[in-house]
């Protein structure tokens, strides 16, 4: 009898060990890259932020105003996003969702870019957009566009190049929640030809089939 339990209490353990090795996995990065230190006194954060004493935590910790107003948008690009996330939210620390207000003026828009961490979804609140993302080269970087009017929906897959874009005759805004409280933004064109310091003219210019000058120009307007 003794020799039974042993070996369905071995069988138990061998289950159990089996299923947390199954089922073991990192947590999703919280910013762009988490180098380790062997010392806590060279320690700022570890993926995220240290959290509160939740006996010192109130109702503000899980509050912000001011989305209904309307942005000034003085930029090249023409739109300017607000974004609500762990930053100036705190309590959205470890909840794995954020928000962003975006204000178009007439012909702005929100250039390709990505989010490293995070699926967007975004309604339009006012005006219309012309939005899409790209597929990845497996894919056959295949190209999906929707034109959107008040009170439609579109899903930017989480890391794909996406935009949106006024195509109407007045400021557009729109809103749009995102699966990370720090999901990262990625714009291509600041990324490539904006980059400190910049990435040798030659290196793009073979990459986008350009004359180097023409690289050059580029980069001189980020």
């Amino acid at each position: 009898m003794a020799m039974k339990s042993l070996s369905f209490l071995a069988t138990l353990s061998l289950l159990a060990l089996t299923l947390s090795l199954a089922t073991a996995s990192d947590p999703s990065p919280l910013q762009d890259f988490c180098v380790s230190t062997n010392t806590s006194a060279n320690g700022v954060f570890v993926n995220g932020k240290f959290c509160k004493d939740p006996k010192l935590v109130t109702a503000d910790d899980f509050f912000l105003s001011g989305l209904d107003k309307a942005r000034p948008v003085t930029n090249a690009a023409g739109s300017v996003v607000t974004a609500v996330n762990v930053n100036n939210l705190l309590g959205l620390n470890t909840l794995g969702i954020s928000l962003v207000r975006i204000d178009y003026a007439v012909n702005g828009q929100n250039p390709p870019h990505t989010h490293p961490r995070a699926t967007e979804i975004l309604v339009v609140h006012q005006g219309t957009l012309f939005v899409g993302f790209v597929t990845s080269n497996g894919d056959g970087n295949r190209l999906f566009t929707k034109t959107l009017k008040q009170g439609d929906v579109f899903v930017f897959p989480e890391g794909l190049v996406h935009f949106q874009f006024n195509t109407g005759r007045t400021p557009a805004v729109a809103f749009a929640a995102l699966s990370s409280q720090n999901p990262g933004v990625v714009t291509i064109a600041n990324t490539v030809f904006g980059s400190n310091p910049p990435i040798n003219p030659d290196v793009l210019a073979r990459a986008f089939q350009l004359d180097p000058k023409i690289v050059i120009d580029l980069q001189n307007k980020f």
